[in-house]
């Protein structure tokens, strides 16, 4: 299904970091509106090599050695052979290099999981590099998908205890304003990455937001595995242990036995966790369910504002 942008409404302001307002909550974000905001935009801001950016490389790296599974997923046979130059290629508007310096300041999960799904998209895509045509356009999405989180209070990112519904609205509002943000910098009403941002928490059974649409987009879809599965293993405020890899690949599994992604994507990602690196489609994945996921996940739970002005 085709999204129906025009019935995606903002809930709240969508502004920079430096606070100018791009858009009102209450917007309907239709073509008009969105082309204008576009056209807005200033004729072009430099722009500079994401790996180049800061710490950024050193980061990624860091990032990538220092947890068990992904050693295995990026051995330094598989980042030397083509995949770091791939990723070298992605360049990006100062302003969106500015937010990630936020993110690094601010709020360091936000920080790790954008570079993390940025590596796994683009080994996935790196993959799928011929028969998807990915280009830089398409691998720069990865580390844009969570921009929008600009535009949600940091007390609400870092929550630590269940959300109220308010909060909750917050978080989703990260989609939207993320579109928002990403068609303004990119100059682009109909920019891939914006569109990944607006999209990846949509799913191929309808039940994601924000607009509740029908995901077919592979891509897209792409960045969604890898952004479920780096937040499965990897610590959160609202779940401090992270599930094992097993448990955390029968989440993954599960989702497509129910339709929620397709069963091509999470194969590649399966057998990027393989020895020897079977090929995706001859990769068999087990269906039993022995992992065991963590206590204490605060995750989807919503507390309701009459028990949180009881306590």
């Amino acid at each position: 299904m085709t999204p129906d942008q025009s019935g995606l409404k903002l809930r709240y302001d969508v502004k920079t970091l430096d606070g100018e307002l791009l858009l009102p909550a209450g917007t309907r974000l239709d073509r008009d509106v969105m082309q204008e905001l576009a056209c807005r935009a200033p004729t072009r801001w430099p722009q500079a090599g994401l790996l180049d950016y800061g710490t950024v490389r050193i980061d990624l790296r860091r990032f990538m050695m220092s947890h068990s599974v992904y050693r295995n997923i990026f051995p330094d046979a598989v980042v030397g052979e083509g995949l770091e130059a791939f990723m070298a290629t992605v360049a990006l508007p100062l302003p969106v290099l500015q937010c990630l310096s936020f993110f690094e300041h601010n709020d360091y999960y936000t920080y790790r999981h954008i570079l993390m799904v940025f590596a796994l998209y683009a080994l996935l895509a790196y993959g799928m590099r011929a028969e998807m045509g990915a280009t830089q356009v398409e691998v720069a999405a990865g580390p844009m998908h969570d921009l929008g989180k600009i535009c949600v209070p940091l007390s609400t990112l870092k929550s630590v205890t269940p959300l109220r519904r308010a909060q909750r609205d917050e978080i989703e509002h990260h989609a939207e304003a993320g579109y928002v943000l990403l068609t303004y910098y990119l100059r682009d009403a109909a920019s891939f990455s914006a569109r990944v941002a607006r999209d990846h928490h949509e799913r191929r059974d309808g039940s994601g937001y924000p607009l509740g649409m029908t995901l077919e987009e592979r891509q897209v879809e792409t960045v969604a595995v890898c952004d479920v599965y780096d937040a499965l293993i990897n610590p959160r405020p609202y779940r401090k242990q992270s599930y094992d890899n097993r448990s955390a690949i029968e989440v993954i599994t599960e989702m497509a036995e129910k339709g929620t992604f397709t069963w091509d994507i999470v194969r590649r990602l399966v057998a990027a966790n393989r020895k020897g690196r079977p090929a995706p489609e001859a990769c068999v994945v087990s269906l039993d369910k022995r992992g065991t996921p963590p206590a204490k996940n605060n995750y989807g739970i919503i507390q309701d504002d009459e028990s949180e002005s009881g306590r």
